[in-house]
């Protein structure tokens, strides 16, 4: 009888807990780039689960370009510049450093999209950046809806870049930060947070409209280092609007 190990853990979806292990060892350096991955057979007597679990496991890290399989050999793990794939492992973002690490990387590529959205926007881009802005601040600004609109604001920026790789990345890191925005709810009085988020776009959105590129970097930086702080990951720079002013023993809403 095979004993699953405490890794695993009970759960339906083996998979994916699987290739999470798996990501970790990776990332984590105890599989280095160029290493083969243990056997089927190794990985399901070491982590007991079946062979089939595992193939789907490794099937999946190939899909995400992690690892390439050699017909004979085993599959080995890629080192990161000659991945074809972005992933990032939404559990891993609970480890310590990888929310802080997140948003410096979102402080990179937003800012200076930001910058470029500032020269080369449209009527047509400031229109439909206006328009999630707009329904950032209205009757559903207390509801999830916000939030998509939040994410919707920032793609439109990227897309304002006129640069489609841009908006791909920024897209996929828009994804990855949801989470981020549902932690600073649960975290801060909802009623300051929305009033100060929506004031940091107003910022980024008049900065861009009035053409001024390094106002509208400017206002983009500081309305994520005020995010960062907002989601507990304060790592990644002095914030706009200090922590201390929206969190408040006791009056947690959201």
């Amino acid at each position: 009888m095979i004993r699953r190990s405490a890794d695993i853990g009970a759960t339906d979806n083996l998979p994916q807990r699987v290739v999470a292990l798996l990501l970790r060892d990776i990332e984590g350096g105890a599989l280095e780039p160029g290493t083969r991955l243990p056997t089927e057979q190794q990985l399901s007597e070491r982590l007991g689960v079946s062979r089939n679990v595992i193939r789907e496991a490794i099937a999946q890290l190939r899909a995400d370009g992690l690892v390439e399989a050699r017909q004979g050999v085993g599959a080995f793990v890629l080192a990161p510049e000659q991945r074809a794939a972005i992933r990032i492992d939404r559990q891993a973002l609970q480890q310590d450093g990888n929310i802080e690490r997140l948003f410096e990387l979102r402080s990179i590529l937003e800012t200076e999209a930001a910058r470029l959205a500032a020269v080369r926007r449209t009527p047509q881009h400031l229109k439909a950046i206006k328009a999630h802005l707009d329904r950032m601040n209205g009757e559903e600004r207390w509801q999830d809806g916000s939030i998509e609109a939040d994410l919707a604001f920032h793609r439109e920026v990227a897309r304002a870049t006129g640069n489609n790789y841009i908006l791909s990345f920024i897209s996929f890191v828009c994804e990855q930060i949801r989470q981020t925005i549902y932690i600073a709810r649960r975290s801060n009085p909802l009623h300051d947070l929305v009033r100060i988020n929506v004031a940091e776009h107003i910022s980024i959105y008049e900065a861009i409209r009035a053409g001024d590129a390094e106002k509208a970097a400017c206002a983009m930086r500081a309305h994520i280092e005020g995010a960062a702080a907002r989601a507990g990951a304060g790592g990644s720079g002095q914030a706009a609007v200090q922590p201390r002013q929206l969190v408040r023993k006791g009056r947690h809403h959201g």
